[in-house]
């Protein structure tokens, strides 16, 4: 079978070098060439027009443009419909992802309902173990903790490049965690197995991404140090704020340092400092921004997940955004358990909150900000992707 290579028109030259790197069979569906797409893209040129566009808005349509929500369907105008309510983002799952990239890059079309104002579609693509594009061939965290950095660099330029081809503003694909247990849940998706092997690979795929799409460090403050799955538990660990400092932190800091985008707080327990998850944790949030000094947009894992835990405390997914947002997110993600009314019953929950004070506004306007930022520095970073013609063929 003979399939051309695509390229993307404007996108990073830093990638097309990347995938001279890369796998053939798998670099086939992907490569770019051009100048830049999204390096050089500040914050700063955006924060004005972001805190213009949200002071205009009413309460609930701040609490709607932080929510990112999820519908498990391939219907284009189904999810066209469900945006509709206003949603600052869409997290594509296994069963969003059709047959064809045609018909992928249909339906994250179909999730912009304003095309000045794109929301954040994010996905899962961390390669390898959590994989929702099937032609990602590329190395993963199985692999590239053995080999040397610039595979690293290399494969995630790639998977951004790829991400960025069908559409995807934002991939939660950065696992910044650490441990050398390897019966630990996180493992096999960690960069590295020490604190400085996982920091020079987390600098390097944040580099290579964050020149295509918006990258994410997860899952702080570290799922290495607590042992357990938070899919269906709070993991717990006694580790203390010091010895944190000196481990898991390092990753983390390190790909904040390299400039993420976003950072993604786990459902962990560090008893030593919160008895919270960290998700819900005032602390955490404070530690995030004024220690490691994080000023890009902060999400929750997924809230369903608390859920899933069997806790009571945490069994109403409304009160756990609110929770997650007065603590300090800035963009809650809903997942499991999520049906076409979840994200509408969050959005009121949250608007709720504010008006009855529990929710300071500022807080909810804070994120609110920082959320349409980076959606207004994503519409300015759009790649146009076009067959590449001189590209050569790949049996």
């Amino acid at each position: 079978m003979r399939r051309r290579r695509f390229g993307a028109v404007g996108a990073a030259a830093f990638v097309a070098l990347a995938l001279a790197t890369a796998p053939a069979a798998a670099a086939a569906d992907v490569s770019a060439h051009g100048g830049v797409a999204r390096a050089g893209i500040s914050s700063s040129a955006t924060d004005g027009r972001a805190e213009a566009l949200v002071s205009e808005m009413a309460t609930a349509e701040q609490a709607a443009s932080i929510v990112m929500g999820h519908i498990p369907t391939t219907d284009a105008a189904a999810l066209h419909t469900y945006m509709e309510q206003g949603l600052g983002g869409f997290i594509l799952m296994g069963a969003n992802i059709p047959a064809t990239d045609g018909e992928l890059r249909s339906l994250t079309s179909a999730l912009t309902v304003d095309p000045a104002i794109p929301p954040l579609v994010a996905i899962d693509q961390e390669g390898g173990l959590v994989s929702r594009l099937s032609t990602d061939g590329f190395p993963a965290s199985t692999t590239v903790k053995s080999l040397p950095v610039a595979d690293t660099s290399a494969a995630f330029a790639a998977r951004a490049a790829l991400v960025a081809k069908a559409g995807i503003s934002v991939n939660f694909g950065t696992v910044a965690d650490v441990t050398s247990d390897s019966s630990s849940f996180i493992f096999g998706r960690a960069l590295g197995t020490d604190p400085q092997t996982a920091s020079e690979r987390v600098i390097a795929a944040t580099t290579a991404q964050e020149q295509v799409i918006a990258s994410t460090l997860k899952h702080f403050p570290g799922h290495g140090a607590a042992p357990g799955d938070s899919h269906h538990a709070i993991p717990e660990t006694a580790e203390t704020i010091d010895e944190w400092r000196a481990t898991d932190a390092l990753p983390f800091a390190a790909g904040i340092d390299a400039g993420a985008s976003l950072l993604m707080f786990g459902h962990l327990a560090y008893t030593s400092v919160d008895s919270a998850p960290a998700s819900l944790s005032a602390r955490w949030h404070e530690i995030a921004r004024d220690e490691l000094g994080f000023d890009g947009v902060i999400v929750t894992d997924d809230l369903g997940m608390l859920q899933s835990s069997g806790i009571p405390e945490y069994a109403d997914p409304v009160r756990n955004a609110v929770s997650a947002v007065a603590a300090g997110s800035d963009l809650v993600l809903m997942i499991a358990g999520s049906t076409p009314e979840t994200a509408g019953q969050i959005v009121e929950g949250l608007a709720t909150a504010v008006d009855s004070g529990a929710l300071p506004r500022g807080r909810l306007v804070d994120a609110a900000t920082r959320v349409m930022s980076l959606r207004l520095q994503s519409t300015s970073a759009t790649t146009n992707w076009a067959p590449c013609s001189e590209c050569e063929p790949v049996d």
